[in-house]
């Protein structure tokens, strides 16, 4: 196919005040229009009329040069009155060339983003606080409802996933829970160790060690423990999940992803995370006893009967009534975080450090609350 052959860009004066533009002012024809622009003396011209009705063709090549052209004549002493002649598809191609040279938004920009204010971060803070409150709190009332839904049709339980979570978030945390209730208990009893030596009061360091891993620390410890073992890995799966689009599935084959993902996670770390608690009583007073003997010359014995009389049930069962609270917290920020995820690995892993961080907030802000309300009640 043969190409059709460019009439060149050009610019003639037939008199002193007019300018004549011509050929195809296109990538094309451009190429010798620095010549003609010299041998027209533009730079000097005294022309107050441009005319564009010889103009065969232009593009936005074109057109950008020849309203850089317009623009530097309208500056001169005499200036360009009127562009005529110039066919309307020719005069938007121009008007557009020049739009844009005019354009703010085609000027540099300073890199970075503006600074916000001191009060404009803390509303922005505020704002996004309370929509995750507010977005919590719905995952909360739908867990309910899907708790009354499967209590209402008990062949929706889901047995065997329960049974997986009690197994992966109890049994499975038994080792770590032990060593570091044992070493707390450890560290209670060597603290006081000192302080009660000095006054002749050795066989307290029984009801130093028994009130407060009973009380505050087995529970709260645990607590923690689960929340970032059990925790991130709820968020994480059902984020991964979420990702790859599995959980769009399950809605499309017509299976709830609430009582099958969230329900069998929650019942199940309210039923291991109070036989965690237990545990981690019993390794925590037993680390107290071995440390009661090596420093304070405090028996088995003599630290066991003593024991029966500092605590009562009502102590035990003050840190054992915190365990499932603590439970319901860990099992739904971490699900409601992975339900948060959108798409991308690196949104699974800030998903699932929302849900530790979260969670532990939650369950030490409702440990203070506990303090306040037995407090008040005299427990």
């Amino acid at each position: 196919m043969q190409v059709p052959t460019a009439h060149p860009a050009s610019i003639t004066r037939p008199n002193p005040q007019t300018l004549v533009f011509s050929g195809d002012w296109t990538v094309r024809g451009l190429g010798a229009i620095t010549h003609r622009m010299e041998a027209a003396d533009v730079s000097t011209s005294s022309a107050t009329v441009a005319d564009g009705e010889h103009i065969e063709a232009m593009d936005t090549a074109g057109a950008w040069v020849l309203q850089k052209l317009v623009r530097r004549l309208s500056e001169g002493e005499t200036r360009v009155t009127t562009m005529r002649g110039l066919r309307p598809a020719f005069q938007k191609l121009l008007d557009a060339a020049a739009e844009q040279a005019a354009d703010p938004l085609t000027q540099p920009k300073p890199t970075g983003t503006p600074r916000q204010t001191l009060p404009e971060r803390v509303g922005r803070s505020a704002a996004a606080a309370s929509a995750e409150a507010m977005g919590l709190l719905s995952f909360v009332g739908e867990s309910a409802l899907a708790f009354c839904h499967c209590a209402a049709h008990p062949t929706h339980w889901r047995v065997r996933p329960t049974l997986f979570n009690i197994r992966s978030a109890g049994i499975d945390a038994l080792p770590i829970v032990g060593l570091l209730s044992f070493l707390l208990g450890v560290v209670v009893a060597y603290q006081g160790a000192d302080q009660l030596r000095q006054y002749g009061a050795n066989i307290f360091v029984t009801d130093l060690v028994g009130v407060s891993m009973l009380r505050e620390f087995a529970p709260l410890i645990t607590a923690i423990i689960v929340a970032g073992r059990s925790g991130s890995a709820y968020a994480a799966q059902i984020g991964t999940m979420s990702v790859t689009e599995e959980i769009d599935a399950m809605r499309t084959l017509g299976i709830a992803p609430m009582e099958l993902l969230v329900l069998p996670k929650i019942i199940a770390l309210m039923i291991a995370l109070p036989l965690l608690t237990v545990f981690a009583d019993v390794l925590g007073v037993f680390g107290g006893m071995i440390m009661a003997r090596a420093q304070l010359d405090v028996g088995f014995g003599e630290f066991t009967d003593r024991f029966v009389k500092a605590v009562g049930l009502t102590t035990y069962l003050t840190g054992l009534f915190k365990a499932p609270v603590f439970a319901a917290i860990i099992a739904v920020v971490g699900c409601y975080q992975g339900f948060r995820t959108r798409s991308g690995a690196d949104s699974v892993g800030r998903q699932t450090t929302r849900s530790v961080v979260q969670s532990i907030f939650l369950v030490i802000v409702a440990d203070a609350l506990f303090s306040i309300i037995f407090s008040t009640l005299d427990l």
